[in-house]
Protein backbone atom coordinates (compact mmCIF):
# COMPACT_ATOMS: atom_id res chain seq x y z
CA UNK A 1 0.00 0.00 0.00
CA UNK A 2 2.79 2.44 0.82
CA UNK A 3 4.49 1.88 -2.18
CA UNK A 4 1.46 2.48 -4.37
CA UNK A 5 0.45 5.58 -2.91
CA UNK A 6 3.63 6.61 -3.67
CA UNK A 7 3.78 5.51 -7.79
CA UNK A 8 0.11 7.84 -7.53
CA UNK A 9 1.95 10.86 -6.28
CA UNK A 10 4.67 11.13 -8.49
CA UNK A 11 1.94 10.10 -11.29
CA UNK A 12 -0.19 13.52 -10.39
CA UNK A 13 3.30 16.04 -10.17
CA UNK A 14 4.35 14.96 -13.34
CA UNK A 15 0.93 16.59 -15.06
CA UNK A 16 1.07 19.39 -13.28
CA UNK A 17 4.33 20.45 -14.37
CA UNK A 18 2.68 20.64 -18.67
CA UNK A 19 -0.42 22.75 -17.41
CA UNK A 20 1.66 25.59 -15.94
CA UNK A 21 3.93 25.62 -19.10
CA UNK A 22 0.97 25.72 -20.80
CA UNK A 23 -0.86 28.08 -19.04
CA UNK A 24 2.37 30.23 -18.46
CA UNK A 25 3.14 30.31 -22.48
CA UNK A 26 -0.52 31.37 -22.61
CA UNK A 27 -0.55 34.05 -20.07
CA UNK A 28 2.66 35.90 -22.00
CA UNK A 29 0.92 34.92 -25.40
CA UNK A 30 -2.22 37.22 -23.86
CA UNK A 31 -0.05 39.99 -22.56
CA UNK A 32 1.74 40.40 -25.50
CA UNK A 33 -1.09 40.52 -27.90
CA UNK A 34 -1.97 43.17 -24.67
CA UNK A 35 0.90 45.44 -25.34
CA UNK A 36 0.58 44.90 -29.00
CA UNK A 37 -3.00 46.27 -29.04
CA UNK A 38 -2.05 48.85 -26.57
CA UNK A 39 0.77 49.51 -28.80
CA UNK A 40 -1.00 50.03 -31.82
CA UNK A 41 -3.68 51.62 -29.94
CA UNK A 42 -0.74 54.60 -28.81
CA UNK A 43 0.66 54.26 -32.69
CA UNK A 44 -3.10 55.08 -34.61
CA UNK A 45 -3.50 57.64 -31.98
CA UNK A 46 -0.17 59.25 -32.71
CA UNK A 47 -0.93 59.06 -36.56
CA UNK A 48 -4.38 60.27 -36.05
CA UNK A 49 -2.97 63.33 -34.35
CA UNK A 50 -0.39 63.71 -37.23
CA UNK A 51 -2.73 63.47 -39.15
CA UNK A 52 -5.21 66.15 -37.74
CA UNK A 53 -2.69 68.32 -36.80
CA UNK A 54 -1.76 68.92 -40.84
CA UNK A 55 -4.80 69.57 -41.22
CA UNK A 56 -5.21 72.37 -38.40
CA UNK A 57 -1.82 73.81 -40.09
CA UNK A 58 -3.57 74.05 -43.29
CA UNK A 59 -6.60 75.56 -41.98
CA UNK A 60 -3.92 78.23 -40.90
CA UNK A 61 -2.89 78.57 -44.37
CA UNK A 62 -6.40 78.73 -45.71
CA UNK A 63 -7.00 81.79 -42.80
CA UNK A 64 -3.80 83.64 -44.27
CA UNK A 65 -4.79 83.76 -47.76
CA UNK A 66 -8.67 85.18 -47.17
CA UNK A 67 -6.98 87.36 -44.98
CA UNK A 68 -4.42 88.59 -47.71
CA UNK A 69 -7.56 88.68 -50.23
CA UNK A 70 -9.08 91.07 -48.35
CA UNK A 71 -5.85 93.17 -47.42
CA UNK A 72 -3.41 92.76 -49.54
CA UNK A 73 -1.00 94.87 -47.73
CA UNK A 74 -1.70 93.46 -44.12
CA UNK A 75 1.43 90.87 -43.06
CA UNK A 76 0.56 91.61 -38.72
CA UNK A 77 -2.90 89.48 -38.71
CA UNK A 78 -4.74 92.75 -38.42
CA UNK A 79 -2.59 94.03 -35.25
CA UNK A 80 -1.60 97.06 -37.36
CA UNK A 81 1.86 97.20 -35.94
CA UNK A 82 5.39 96.19 -38.11
CA UNK A 83 6.56 94.03 -35.06
CA UNK A 84 10.41 93.39 -36.95
CA UNK A 85 12.78 94.34 -39.64
CA UNK A 86 11.77 93.33 -43.43
CA UNK A 87 13.04 90.08 -43.93
CA UNK A 88 12.28 88.81 -40.49
CA UNK A 89 8.84 86.66 -39.39
CA UNK A 90 5.70 88.46 -38.01
CA UNK A 91 4.25 87.07 -35.29
CA UNK A 92 3.65 84.42 -34.21
CA UNK A 93 -0.39 84.86 -34.27
CA UNK A 94 -2.01 82.19 -32.10
CA UNK A 95 -5.86 80.98 -33.48
CA UNK A 96 -8.05 78.72 -31.97
CA UNK A 97 -9.19 75.87 -34.08
CA UNK A 98 -12.77 74.91 -34.16
CA UNK A 99 -14.57 71.65 -35.88
CA UNK A 100 -18.22 71.81 -36.99
CA UNK A 101 -19.83 71.25 -34.03
CA UNK A 102 -18.12 74.57 -33.00
CA UNK A 103 -15.52 72.56 -29.82
CA UNK A 104 -12.33 74.03 -30.02
CA UNK A 105 -10.06 70.97 -30.57
CA UNK A 106 -6.75 72.57 -31.86
CA UNK A 107 -4.15 75.35 -32.33
CA UNK A 108 -2.13 77.22 -35.10
CA UNK A 109 0.30 79.21 -34.76
CA UNK A 110 1.33 81.79 -37.46
CA UNK A 111 4.75 83.52 -39.14
CA UNK A 112 4.27 86.05 -41.83
CA UNK A 113 7.18 87.41 -44.30
CA UNK A 114 6.56 90.05 -46.05
CA UNK A 115 7.84 90.59 -49.21
CA UNK A 116 11.01 91.80 -49.62
CA UNK A 117 12.05 94.83 -51.44
CA UNK A 118 11.63 94.17 -55.02
CA UNK A 119 9.42 91.29 -55.07
CA UNK A 120 5.58 90.45 -54.19
CA UNK A 121 5.86 87.01 -52.51
CA UNK A 122 4.64 86.38 -49.06
CA UNK A 123 5.93 84.02 -47.47
CA UNK A 124 3.04 82.06 -44.68
CA UNK A 125 4.64 79.83 -42.18
CA UNK A 126 2.03 77.37 -40.22
CA UNK A 127 2.31 75.18 -37.44
CA UNK A 128 -0.92 73.27 -36.13
CA UNK A 129 -1.26 70.74 -33.23
CA UNK A 130 -5.00 69.04 -31.52
CA UNK A 131 -5.53 70.00 -27.77
CA UNK A 132 -5.42 65.90 -27.14
CA UNK A 133 -2.15 66.02 -28.26
CA UNK A 134 0.06 68.92 -27.86
CA UNK A 135 3.48 67.87 -28.51
CA UNK A 136 2.31 66.37 -32.52
CA UNK A 137 2.84 69.33 -34.32
CA UNK A 138 2.84 69.77 -37.93
CA UNK A 139 4.35 72.83 -39.72
CA UNK A 140 4.03 73.72 -43.49
CA UNK A 141 5.07 77.30 -45.60
CA UNK A 142 4.04 78.51 -48.15
CA UNK A 143 4.81 81.14 -50.83
CA UNK A 144 2.24 83.11 -52.82
CA UNK A 145 2.89 86.06 -54.96
CA UNK A 146 1.02 88.69 -56.87
CA UNK A 147 2.01 89.01 -60.51
CA UNK A 148 3.13 92.59 -61.52
CA UNK A 149 2.49 94.07 -64.94
CA UNK A 150 5.94 93.14 -66.05
CA UNK A 151 4.87 89.72 -66.29
CA UNK A 152 3.70 90.44 -70.31
CA UNK A 153 6.11 90.54 -72.46
CA UNK A 154 3.40 93.01 -74.07
CA UNK A 155 0.85 94.48 -73.03
CA UNK A 156 -1.59 97.13 -75.02
CA UNK A 157 -4.85 99.55 -74.49
CA UNK A 158 -5.05 99.44 -78.11
CA UNK A 159 -5.18 97.04 -81.28
CA UNK A 160 -1.55 96.01 -82.19
CA UNK A 161 0.12 94.62 -85.19
CA UNK A 162 2.83 91.92 -85.07
CA UNK A 163 4.32 91.62 -88.59
CA UNK A 164 5.83 88.83 -90.21
CA UNK A 165 9.71 90.11 -89.42
CA UNK A 166 8.44 90.70 -85.69
CA UNK A 167 8.51 88.24 -82.89
CA UNK A 168 7.01 88.10 -79.21
CA UNK A 169 8.99 85.75 -76.34
CA UNK A 170 6.58 85.58 -73.39
CA UNK A 171 2.64 86.67 -72.87
CA UNK A 172 0.88 89.18 -74.65
CA UNK A 173 -2.52 90.92 -74.10
CA UNK A 174 -4.20 93.45 -75.44
CA UNK A 175 -7.85 95.09 -75.05
CA UNK A 176 -8.17 95.49 -78.39
CA UNK A 177 -7.51 92.99 -81.41
CA UNK A 178 -4.42 91.85 -82.31
CA UNK A 179 -2.89 91.04 -86.17
CA UNK A 180 -0.74 88.87 -85.71
CA UNK A 181 1.22 87.49 -88.97
CA UNK A 182 4.64 87.11 -86.71
CA UNK A 183 6.20 83.98 -84.14
CA UNK A 184 4.79 83.92 -80.62
CA UNK A 185 5.93 81.03 -78.45
CA UNK A 186 3.14 81.97 -75.21
CA UNK A 187 -0.51 82.62 -74.96
CA UNK A 188 -1.71 85.86 -77.26
CA UNK A 189 -5.55 87.19 -75.44
CA UNK A 190 -7.21 90.33 -76.10
CA UNK A 191 -10.46 91.32 -73.95
CA UNK A 192 -12.65 91.71 -76.98
CA UNK A 193 -14.37 88.92 -79.38
CA UNK A 194 -13.76 90.94 -82.56
CA UNK A 195 -13.19 94.48 -83.57
CA UNK A 196 -12.63 96.49 -86.58
CA UNK A 197 -9.19 96.35 -88.36
CA UNK A 198 -7.87 99.79 -89.70
CA UNK A 199 -5.81 101.19 -92.68
CA UNK A 200 -3.54 101.58 -89.88
CA UNK A 201 -2.87 97.60 -89.57
CA UNK A 202 -3.65 97.54 -94.04
CA UNK A 203 -7.12 96.47 -93.75
CA UNK A 204 -9.00 98.24 -96.35
CA UNK A 205 -12.61 98.06 -98.46
CA UNK A 206 -10.11 97.01 -101.27
CA UNK A 207 -8.14 94.88 -98.83
CA UNK A 208 -9.69 93.03 -96.28
CA UNK A 209 -8.23 89.82 -95.66
CA UNK A 210 -9.42 86.56 -94.34
CA UNK A 211 -10.93 85.65 -91.95
CA UNK A 212 -12.14 89.25 -91.87
CA UNK A 213 -15.11 90.51 -93.69
CA UNK A 214 -15.98 94.03 -94.71
CA UNK A 215 -18.74 95.29 -93.62
CA UNK A 216 -20.49 98.48 -95.30
CA UNK A 217 -20.95 101.42 -93.12
CA UNK A 218 -18.40 99.98 -90.15
CA UNK A 219 -15.08 99.10 -91.77
CA UNK A 220 -13.27 95.38 -91.61
CA UNK A 221 -14.18 93.33 -88.59
CA UNK A 222 -11.58 90.37 -88.01
CA UNK A 223 -11.82 88.32 -85.37
CA UNK A 224 -9.78 89.35 -81.80
CA UNK A 225 -6.61 87.56 -82.60
CA UNK A 226 -6.27 86.60 -86.30
CA UNK A 227 -3.32 86.50 -88.48
CA UNK A 228 -0.92 84.66 -90.64
CA UNK A 229 1.18 83.58 -87.38
CA UNK A 230 2.11 80.01 -87.25
CA UNK A 231 1.23 79.55 -83.59
CA UNK A 232 -2.30 80.25 -83.45
CA UNK A 233 -2.92 77.18 -81.16
CA UNK A 234 -1.77 79.70 -78.66
CA UNK A 235 -4.45 82.63 -79.34
CA UNK A 236 -7.42 82.77 -77.07
CA UNK A 237 -10.18 85.27 -76.64
CA UNK A 238 -12.09 86.86 -75.07
CA UNK A 239 -10.52 87.63 -71.68
CA UNK A 240 -10.30 89.43 -68.69
CA UNK A 241 -9.36 93.19 -69.03
CA UNK A 242 -6.01 94.60 -67.81
CA UNK A 243 -7.33 97.89 -66.47
CA UNK A 244 -4.45 101.01 -67.11
CA UNK A 245 -6.55 103.74 -65.26
CA UNK A 246 -5.09 102.18 -61.77
CA UNK A 247 -1.71 102.31 -63.11
CA UNK A 248 -1.63 106.82 -61.83
CA UNK A 249 -1.64 105.36 -57.86
CA UNK A 250 1.48 103.19 -58.53
CA UNK A 251 3.17 106.60 -59.61
CA UNK A 252 1.91 108.58 -56.81
CA UNK A 253 3.07 105.91 -54.71
CA UNK A 254 6.89 105.58 -56.34
CA UNK A 255 7.23 109.26 -55.68
CA UNK A 256 6.72 108.96 -52.40
CA UNK A 257 9.43 106.49 -51.80
CA UNK A 258 11.49 108.34 -54.08
CA UNK A 259 11.19 111.46 -51.94
CA UNK A 260 11.23 109.36 -48.55
CA UNK A 261 14.68 106.92 -49.07
CA UNK A 262 15.18 107.09 -52.89
CA UNK A 263 16.51 109.35 -55.78
CA UNK A 264 13.88 112.17 -56.45
CA UNK A 265 14.69 114.82 -59.05
CA UNK A 266 12.59 117.94 -59.71
CA UNK A 267 11.70 120.22 -62.56
CA UNK A 268 14.53 121.68 -64.57
CA UNK A 269 14.27 125.41 -64.54
CA UNK A 270 13.07 127.54 -67.54
CA UNK A 271 15.01 126.88 -70.83
CA UNK A 272 16.40 122.99 -69.77
CA UNK A 273 15.53 120.24 -71.31
CA UNK A 274 15.50 117.77 -69.06
CA UNK A 275 17.57 115.30 -67.45
CA UNK A 276 20.32 112.60 -69.05
CA UNK A 277 21.04 109.35 -66.87
CA UNK A 278 23.92 107.18 -67.38
CA UNK A 279 23.79 103.71 -65.85
CA UNK A 280 26.95 102.77 -65.03
CA UNK A 281 28.70 98.68 -64.35
CA UNK A 282 29.38 99.92 -60.40
CA UNK A 283 25.76 100.37 -59.38
CA UNK A 284 25.71 103.85 -59.85
CA UNK A 285 24.23 106.33 -62.41
CA UNK A 286 25.31 109.76 -63.63
CA UNK A 287 22.55 112.59 -63.83
CA UNK A 288 23.01 115.31 -66.52
CA UNK A 289 21.12 118.48 -66.81
CA UNK A 290 20.31 118.59 -70.68
CA UNK A 291 20.51 122.79 -71.28
CA UNK A 292 20.00 122.23 -75.47
CA UNK A 293 18.51 120.20 -78.08
CA UNK A 294 19.91 119.35 -81.71
CA UNK A 295 17.40 120.74 -84.83
CA UNK A 296 14.26 119.91 -85.03
CA UNK A 297 13.39 116.81 -87.06
CA UNK A 298 9.98 116.32 -89.48
CA UNK A 299 8.26 113.64 -88.02
CA UNK A 300 4.77 112.74 -86.61
CA UNK A 301 2.93 114.80 -84.23
CA UNK A 302 1.30 112.94 -80.66
CA UNK A 303 -1.91 111.84 -82.47
CA UNK A 304 -0.14 110.32 -85.79
CA UNK A 305 -2.67 112.94 -87.52
CA UNK A 306 -0.08 115.80 -89.14
CA UNK A 307 3.70 116.21 -89.51
CA UNK A 308 5.37 118.77 -87.03
CA UNK A 309 8.94 119.91 -85.96
CA UNK A 310 10.11 118.45 -83.04
CA UNK A 311 14.06 118.54 -81.42
CA UNK A 312 14.83 115.26 -79.32
CA UNK A 313 18.60 114.63 -79.56
CA UNK A 314 20.76 116.20 -76.69
CA UNK A 315 22.92 118.69 -77.66
CA UNK A 316 24.84 120.31 -75.03
CA UNK A 317 24.41 119.47 -71.20
CA UNK A 318 25.51 119.87 -67.26
CA UNK A 319 27.23 117.13 -65.09
CA UNK A 320 25.08 117.31 -61.93
CA UNK A 321 26.13 114.29 -59.47
CA UNK A 322 26.94 110.73 -59.24
CA UNK A 323 24.11 108.65 -57.24
CA UNK A 324 23.64 104.84 -56.11
CA UNK A 325 20.92 103.29 -57.08
CA UNK A 326 19.12 103.41 -53.81
CA UNK A 327 18.05 100.39 -51.78
CA UNK A 328 14.50 100.80 -52.35
CA UNK A 329 15.27 101.19 -56.61
CA UNK A 330 12.78 104.66 -56.46
CA UNK A 331 14.38 106.80 -59.29
CA UNK A 332 11.50 109.62 -59.65
CA UNK A 333 11.96 112.45 -61.87
CA UNK A 334 9.77 115.39 -62.53
CA UNK A 335 11.27 116.12 -66.43
CA UNK A 336 11.89 114.46 -69.75
CA UNK A 337 14.80 112.07 -69.60
CA UNK A 338 17.33 110.60 -71.73
CA UNK A 339 18.27 106.93 -70.70
CA UNK A 340 20.89 104.47 -71.24
CA UNK A 341 23.61 102.39 -70.14
CA UNK A 342 24.48 99.56 -68.22
CA UNK A 343 22.50 98.65 -65.39
CA UNK A 344 23.75 96.86 -62.14
CA UNK A 345 21.05 96.62 -59.31
CA UNK A 346 17.51 96.83 -59.07
CA UNK A 347 15.61 99.91 -60.04
CA UNK A 348 12.50 101.59 -61.07
CA UNK A 349 12.83 105.33 -62.98
CA UNK A 350 9.61 107.41 -63.43
CA UNK A 351 9.37 110.16 -65.38
CA UNK A 352 6.22 112.13 -64.30
CA UNK A 353 4.46 115.24 -63.42
CA UNK A 354 1.99 114.86 -60.78
CA UNK A 355 -0.93 115.57 -60.49
CA UNK A 356 -1.60 115.09 -63.46
CA UNK A 357 -2.04 117.43 -66.45
CA UNK A 358 -2.24 116.39 -70.06
CA UNK A 359 0.06 119.37 -70.86
CA UNK A 360 2.94 118.65 -68.61
CA UNK A 361 3.00 114.84 -68.82
CA UNK A 362 6.83 113.99 -69.38
CA UNK A 363 8.30 111.38 -72.19
CA UNK A 364 11.44 109.01 -71.15
CA UNK A 365 14.03 108.76 -74.70
CA UNK A 366 15.70 105.80 -75.03
CA UNK A 367 18.80 107.35 -76.75
CA UNK A 368 21.61 104.43 -76.95
CA UNK A 369 21.54 100.49 -75.23
CA UNK A 370 20.47 99.81 -71.65
CA UNK A 371 21.99 96.51 -70.54
CA UNK A 372 21.95 94.40 -67.59
CA UNK A 373 25.03 93.67 -66.66
CA UNK A 374 23.65 90.42 -66.47
CA UNK A 375 20.28 89.15 -67.46
CA UNK A 376 20.20 86.59 -64.07
CA UNK A 377 17.65 88.57 -62.31
CA UNK A 378 19.75 90.04 -60.30
CA UNK A 379 19.56 93.54 -62.25
CA UNK A 380 16.15 94.51 -63.44
CA UNK A 381 14.92 98.15 -64.83
CA UNK A 382 11.66 99.51 -65.17
CA UNK A 383 11.23 102.38 -66.64
CA UNK A 384 7.51 104.52 -66.33
CA UNK A 385 6.50 107.27 -68.35
CA UNK A 386 3.93 109.28 -67.86
CA UNK A 387 3.47 110.02 -71.56
CA UNK A 388 5.70 108.04 -74.09
CA UNK A 389 8.41 106.25 -73.79
CA UNK A 390 10.24 106.74 -77.57
CA UNK A 391 13.04 105.32 -79.44
CA UNK A 392 14.57 108.64 -81.48
CA UNK A 393 15.64 108.87 -84.86
CA UNK A 394 19.28 108.96 -84.14
CA UNK A 395 18.99 105.82 -81.73
CA UNK A 396 21.89 102.96 -82.77
CA UNK A 397 20.94 100.73 -85.71
CA UNK A 398 21.47 97.61 -83.88
CA UNK A 399 19.39 98.72 -80.72
CA UNK A 400 19.44 96.57 -76.93
CA UNK A 401 16.97 97.86 -74.44
CA UNK A 402 17.17 95.77 -71.50
CA UNK A 403 14.20 97.03 -69.25
CA UNK A 404 10.08 96.57 -68.73
CA UNK A 405 8.65 100.03 -70.74
CA UNK A 406 5.44 101.26 -69.51
CA UNK A 407 4.26 104.24 -71.43
CA UNK A 408 0.81 105.13 -68.80
CA UNK A 409 -0.87 107.75 -71.07
CA UNK A 410 1.27 107.45 -74.27
CA UNK A 411 2.73 105.06 -76.29
CA UNK A 412 6.14 102.83 -76.78
CA UNK A 413 7.40 103.58 -80.23
CA UNK A 414 9.49 104.78 -82.54
CA UNK A 415 8.40 107.79 -85.06
CA UNK A 416 8.10 107.63 -88.81
CA UNK A 417 9.99 110.64 -90.10
CA UNK A 418 11.26 113.08 -93.21
CA UNK A 419 13.97 111.74 -93.95
CA UNK A 420 13.52 108.37 -93.83
CA UNK A 421 15.86 105.81 -92.11
CA UNK A 422 15.74 102.20 -92.24
CA UNK A 423 17.68 100.42 -89.25
CA UNK A 424 18.48 96.93 -88.74
CA UNK A 425 17.25 95.31 -85.23
CA UNK A 426 15.85 96.12 -82.09
CA UNK A 427 15.70 94.19 -79.10
CA UNK A 428 13.79 94.44 -75.99
CA UNK A 429 14.59 92.05 -72.90
CA UNK A 430 11.70 92.07 -70.58
CA UNK A 431 8.37 93.75 -71.49
CA UNK A 432 6.53 96.82 -73.62
CA UNK A 433 3.25 97.73 -71.31
CA UNK A 434 2.02 100.88 -74.04
CA UNK A 435 -1.16 102.19 -73.48
CA UNK A 436 -1.31 103.69 -77.27
CA UNK A 437 -0.86 102.17 -80.48
CA UNK A 438 3.09 100.70 -80.52
CA UNK A 439 5.41 100.36 -83.22
CA UNK A 440 8.98 99.87 -83.90
CA UNK A 441 8.24 99.81 -87.78
CA UNK A 442 6.30 101.35 -90.84
CA UNK A 443 5.55 99.68 -93.52
CA UNK A 444 4.19 99.96 -97.32
CA UNK A 445 1.27 98.27 -98.38
CA UNK A 446 3.23 95.79 -99.75
CA UNK A 447 4.89 95.22 -95.82
CA UNK A 448 8.00 96.48 -96.85
CA UNK A 449 9.95 98.90 -93.57
CA UNK A 450 9.79 102.59 -95.14
CA UNK A 451 11.27 103.71 -91.79
CA UNK A 452 12.27 101.82 -88.14
CA UNK A 453 13.89 98.65 -87.94
CA UNK A 454 13.28 96.23 -89.83
CA UNK A 455 13.60 93.39 -87.66
CA UNK A 456 11.94 92.96 -83.92
CA UNK A 457 11.85 90.85 -81.37
CA UNK A 458 10.81 91.34 -77.59
CA UNK A 459 12.06 88.76 -75.30
CA UNK A 460 10.15 88.17 -71.73
CA UNK A 461 11.95 88.06 -68.48
CA UNK A 462 10.90 84.91 -66.64
CA UNK A 463 12.57 86.60 -63.62
CA UNK A 464 10.69 89.70 -62.83
CA UNK A 465 6.73 87.85 -62.66
CA UNK A 466 7.23 87.85 -59.08
CA UNK A 467 10.20 89.63 -58.60
CA UNK A 468 9.72 92.95 -60.96
CA UNK A 469 11.01 96.50 -60.79
CA UNK A 470 10.59 98.10 -57.25
CA UNK A 471 7.08 99.01 -57.02
CA UNK A 472 6.23 98.17 -59.94
CA UNK A 473 2.39 97.81 -61.05
CA UNK A 474 0.84 94.43 -60.02
CA UNK A 475 -2.26 92.84 -61.50
CA UNK A 476 -5.22 90.88 -59.46
CA UNK A 477 -5.00 88.80 -56.30
CA UNK A 478 -2.14 86.62 -54.46
CA UNK A 479 -1.15 83.25 -56.45
CA UNK A 480 0.11 80.06 -55.14
CA UNK A 481 3.96 79.22 -55.95
CA UNK A 482 4.80 76.49 -53.62
CA UNK A 483 3.80 74.47 -50.77
CA UNK A 484 6.71 72.84 -48.22
CA UNK A 485 6.13 71.17 -45.19
CA UNK A 486 9.48 71.51 -42.59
Amino acid sequence: MLTLNKLAGCEKGTMLLPVLGAMTIFLVFISGLASLGVYQNKLYLQQYGKTEALHVAEAGINYYTWHLAHAQNDFYDGTGADPGPVGAPFGPYLHAYASPSGNITGYYSLEIIPPPNGSTIVKIKSTGWLTNYPNIKRTIEVRYGIASLAHYSFLTDSDVWFGANESVSGELHSNGGIRMDGANDSLVTSTRSDYYCTDNHDCSVSYCPNPCAWINGSGCKCPAVWGSGPNYSLWDFPVTKVEFNNITLDIAKLKNNATSSGVYLPATTAGNKGYHIIFLPNGTFDVYRVTQLKSTLYQLNDAWTTYVYLSEEINKQTFVSNKNIPANGAIYIEDDVWVEGTVNGRATLVAAYLPDNVNKRKTIYINNNINYLARDGTNVLGLIAQKHIKVPKHAPTNLVIDATLLAQNGRVFRNIYYPRRITDSIEVFGGIITNQVWTWTWVDNGGNTVDGYDHTNSIYDPQVTFSPPPSFPTTGQYQFISWDEY
